[in-house]
């Protein structure tokens, strides 16, 4: 996985790369006016980046590059999860692209409070926060993610990574999804998010499908084929099964 996005703050390039510091300095530009909100991926051979992708009519457009400056969702929210050790996280969206700050800081804190994701099950305590985040998941152009991922490997306009102190998701992925997720590109948004999670609260190792017709463990790199397995964006399962498989090196 790359869930290049490994572990949130542990921190485990998808793909097995090393983590990086942030490249360039410092977290953002902007910030999106007042909003509450209640209560990488992994390394492989790089693959053409589109001038833009845009999967219907009506999906956002999804430009190459973009200004490399953020902003930062004013939104915060309750803690979810109790137990294990708090991480405040932000959300960042690169400026110009035509995906709401809030409304992915939304989307984030939804999946991280899911029965079946890692919060539910003592593997860490989550609270969206606008300042004093430990934590930045910046959502950024194919090339910004290019350039702030470059130390863990050549995420090809393609993937997401996890770097020291948050995630770097490529805005192609969080629109448009994988071809190889049996799903809609929302729902890939979870594997996203719980893939580099994972990696942050220790889950290094990616692991391979359990066996056909089988769930892939979200510590899969599902962007790379499913092997037989059935696409998951889940840790756990509805009924609290943790969601494994061997051990890739």
């Amino acid at each position: 996985m790359l869930l290049v996005v490994g572990c949130l703050l542990g921190l485990t390039v998808i793909g097995g790369v090393a983590v990086a510091q942030w490249p360039g300095g410092g977290h953002t530009s902007a910030v999106e006016p007042g909003n509450t909100v209640a209560s990488p991926m992994e390394a492989q051979p790089p693959l053409p980046v589109k001038p833009s992708v845009s999967t219907s009519p009506n999906a956002p457009h999804v430009p190459a590059s973009g200004p490399g400056t953020f902003t930062t969702a004013r939104a915060s929210g309750q803690t979810v999860g109790t137990a294990g050790p708090l991480r405040r996280y932000a959300v960042q969206v690169e400026d110009g692209v035509d995906v709401s700050a809030k409304d992915a800081a939304l989307d984030v804190q939804k999946i991280l409070a899911d029965p079946r994701s890692w919060a539910a099950h003592g593997k860490g305590r989550f609270q969206l926060v606008a300042d004093g985040a430990d934590v930045v998941i910046k959502i950024a152009t194919p090339k910004t993610t290019d350039k702030l991922c470059a130390s863990n490997g050549d995420t090809g306009g393609e993937l997401n990574c996890e770097v020291t102190g948050g995630v770097i998701v490529n805005l192609k992925r969080w629109v448009t999804g994988s071809p190889q997720y049996d799903g809609p590109p929302a729902e890939y948004r979870h594997l996203i998010i719980n893939h580099e999670i994972g990696h942050m609260i220790g889950y290094h190792q990616h692991m391979a499908c359990p066996g056909a017709g089988k769930l892939a463990p979200v510590m899969m790199q599902q962007i790379k084929g499913l092997n037989g397995c059935k696409s998951n964006a889940w840790p756990y399962t509805s009924d609290g099964t943790f969601i494994s498989g061997p051990s890739v090196p």
